[in-house]
């Protein structure tokens, strides 16, 4: 199973891109949002990756960060949903995006994508719910795919070094991850603390973590 690939982008198409890795060549599709977050052709790239094997097909499924694709790996799972309309969620709503509508049982934003209808909407969002929580607290991820790929790429080509680039990191991520981790220190159930961290930073996107505590924990205070 490939898991990772790190190489130099060769060639990008509308939904999939060609990654040469040591002088072999893997088409990897990839949602909107990641596509538009690649480098350039010919700089160094590196992509978490998915295989799906079946008789008739073999496909690689790129993804920037561990947390877009393990809710790749999830939506998938729901009965109705294929790659292309898991590719279809993510690049409408980005990981965070779906850990936020999930966590708080908004399935018409998940039914914002092309292609998702309501009744495979509000499915996503019931069998996945009680996955949220564990999804979000992967935040921080995003620069990983990148750390290292301009290095491997100059050895590969030293005559030739491709310039350093990396994926700026996921603060809000980290802290959603970081807030989830104290609410449950607290005592809150991961449904809970995720629903509420999940709308405190809808509300405030560039919230740090202890912003997000706050907002959380007066979202969960008992109502009088």
């Amino acid at each position: 199973m490939i898991g990772k690939l790190t190489g130099r982008l060769d060639y990008r198409a509308t939904d999939h891109v060609l990654i040469d890795v040591r002088g072999v060549g893997y088409i990897v599709y990839c949602s909107d949002r990641t596509l538009a977050a690649l480098p350039g052709v010919g700089e160094a790239v590196a992509l978490y990756t998915d295989m799906v094997v079946r008789e008739d097909l073999m496909q690689l499924y790129g993804f920037m960060s561990l947390a877009e694709k393990e809710w790749h790996r999830l939506l998938c799972s729901v009965q109705g949903v294929g790659a292309k309309v898991s590719l279809a969620i993510l690049g409408a709503l980005g990981p965070d995006g779906v850990s936020r509508a999930i966590a708080l049982g908004d399935w018409a934003s998940v039914k914002s994508a092309k292609g998702v209808g309501p009744k495979t909407a509000q499915r996503i969002v019931l069998d996945l719910k009680d996955k949220a929580p564990g999804v979000m607290a992967m935040g921080g991820t995003v620069a990983q795919a990148m750390e290292g790929a301009a290095e491997v790429v100059e050895v590969i080509e030293p005559t030739a070094p491709a310039p350093r680039k990396t994926a700026p990191p996921s603060g809000a991520g980290a802290a959603t991850a970081g807030a989830l981790s104290a609410l449950s220190n607290l005592g809150y159930g991961p449904s809970d603390a995720a629903a509420a961290v999940a709308q405190a930073a809808a509300e405030a996107p560039e919230a740090g973590e202890a912003e997000l505590i706050r907002a959380a924990l007066r979202l969960l205070a008992p109502k009088t």
